[in-house]
């Protein structure tokens, strides 16, 4: 084992992640205030969907701009949890924020959506019935299961775990692709309110997200400003408990919501628990040692290179969402 500085084994990570907070908070909420100064805007349009990043997004701007310059839209669909509606609605009437509820099922419905979803997942679940099942998207859980990548659609019938069938790669492309229009529909609606009232469209994705492109491109991706977008989830929690937001919101398991099922990221997405993720991106960004990594996490050294390993292929797969469009130079 190569020799470490004592000092470097001694870090803590989540100590560094949840470190002046304050600090932090004042700093995000200058930068909201230069933002729209910047882009001479009279305020924001903030979509909020129950979450916690949208509850920090919105905290931190009625904050620094006043309540009056903040406009918030939930914009539920038929399959979203009925809880993103009541805490969205919640912490907009706790700040003293104008809100109005604008359901995108009608858009989805136009383009046949939720139909085109219900013919793919009774092609893989013979005995799916919409009326009956709520259904999910899963991965293997990545600290138990290794780097098998293979998704899953989940039925749940009366709460309980009915049956679970592996999906085809081109049904699970065509899945998401119906998915991503709930969140690119959402962002429409909330330009339309924008660019009426001169406001900017204030974004909600964390540095995780970003990171692992782990937002929709031209959807919740497609925004005027990213406040949260260098702060790891770890610290939109602590920005959260900083910021007083609802316990219940601070509680509730991270979800894009679009699975009539609610299906937590730690399911699909990170296929691991938000504070060891977070750990592992950190290390990696600062090019920590394994052992350092290892110390923080509790993991072998053999799952941190596998989990950096399933980090690498989430970075290659999603680099086209992280990517601005290429332009072709006349001059090249």
């Amino acid at each position: 084992m190569q020799m470490i500085d004592s000092q470097l084994m001694d870090i803590q990570i989540m100590d560094k992640l949840n470190g002046d907070i304050e600090k932090l908070a004042m700093e995000l909420r200058g930068f909201i205030k230069d933002q729209v100064a910047g882009f001479k805007k009279k305020g924001v349009v903030i979509g909020v969907s129950g979450g916690v990043d949208s509850a920090v997004a919105l905290t931190l701007s009625v904050r620094e701009l006043g309540k009056e310059n903040v406009y918030c839209l939930l914009l539920p669909e038929k399959e979203s949890a009925p809880s993103s509606n009541t805490l969205g609605a919640e912490i907009c009437e706790s700040l003293g924020v104008a809100y109005e509820e604008v359901p995108i099922s009608p858009i989805l419905e136009s383009l046949d959506i939720y139909e085109k979803k219900d013919r793919i997942i009774k092609k893989t679940c013979p005995e799916y019935e919409p009326e009956v099942h709520k259904t999910s998207l899963v991965l293997p859980d990545f600290l138990n299961q290794g780097l098998l990548n293979v998704p899953y659609i989940q039925l749940i019938k009366d709460g309980e775990k009915v049956g679970k069938y592996r999906l085809k790669a081109s049904d699970y492309l065509e899945l998401i692709g119906l998915q991503n229009v709930k969140q690119r529909s959402r962002m429409i609606v909330q330009y339309m309110y924008a660019e009426k009232m001169n406001y900017l469209v204030c974004g909600t994705t964390n540095k995780t997200e970003m990171v692992l492109g782990q937002f929709v491109k031209y959807g919740d991706g497609g925004v005027d400003i990213e406040p949260l977008a260098d702060c790891y989830k770890t610290q939109v929690y602590s920005l959260a408990k900083y910021l007083n937001v609802n316990e219940e919101i601070i509680r509730r398991p991270p979800s894009a919501d679009t699975w009539s099922h609610y299906t937590s990221d730690e399911d699909f997405y990170w296929r691991m628990p938000i504070h060891v993720m977070d750990q592992l991106l950190y290390g990696q960004e600062h090019q920590m040692p394994v052992e350092v990594i290892e110390k923080n996490t509790g993991l072998s050294e053999e799952t941190i290179l596998k989990a950096q390993r399933h980090i690498a292929r989430i970075k290659g797969t999603t680099e086209y969402v992280r990517a601005a469009a290429p332009i072709y130079s006349l001059d090249s």
